[in-house]
């Protein structure tokens, strides 16, 4: 009887916790610029996408062939892009597969008709010949994943 009584005054302390009305308040996020960091979603409960109220981002080029390049070399290059969406653009992450290819990316908002670039860095030690390193934009875009790749060839050293 004992652990009985235990077990429901443990239970109405918890239901009594959950329940309690302690208002808690949203905080707004700001970046340094003032511009409120909330990444919203394009997809509805119901299905519907909304795709018009939403970050795009829009590249010069979204491959660049670097042409030749000499095994040890690291080739860098700028993919430039516009946000031509209706809200401000956020960069959450940026990565490629292999540790050879290291992106870098604005972390400020860009606002619609803003500008930036993502510079990628491209290792050639060990890579060899015909090379395509892809690196994945994740952003409050839809789709929210964009794909910019690098191309080029890189030459064999030969050995002497």
């Amino acid at each position: 009887m004992k652990n009985t009584l235990s077990y429901i005054f443990f239970f109405f302390l918890l239901f009594w916790m959950a329940c309690s009305s302690d208002e808690k308040k949203v905080e707004e996020i700001r970046s340094p610029n003032g511009v409120t960091d909330i990444i919203r979603n394009p997809v509805t409960a119901d299905g519907e996408t909304d795709t018009v109220n939403v970050a795009k981002m829009e590249f010069e080029n979204a491959i660049i062939n670097f042409g030749e390049a000499n095994e040890g070399d690291t080739v860098k290059q700028a993919f430039k892009f516009k946000n031509t969406g209706k809200i401000a653009l956020l960069i959450n992450d940026a990565r490629a597969v292999c540790g050879c290819t290291v992106p870098s990316w604005p972390k400020e908002s860009i606002p619609p008709g803003g500008e930036g670039e993502i510079v990628v860095q491209f290792n050639t030690a060990g890579r060899i010949h015909d090379q395509n390193r892809d690196v994945t934009v994740i952003a409050n875009t839809y789709p929210k994943e964009n794909v910019i790749a690098l191309i080029g060839y890189v030459n064999p050293i030969t050995p002497k």
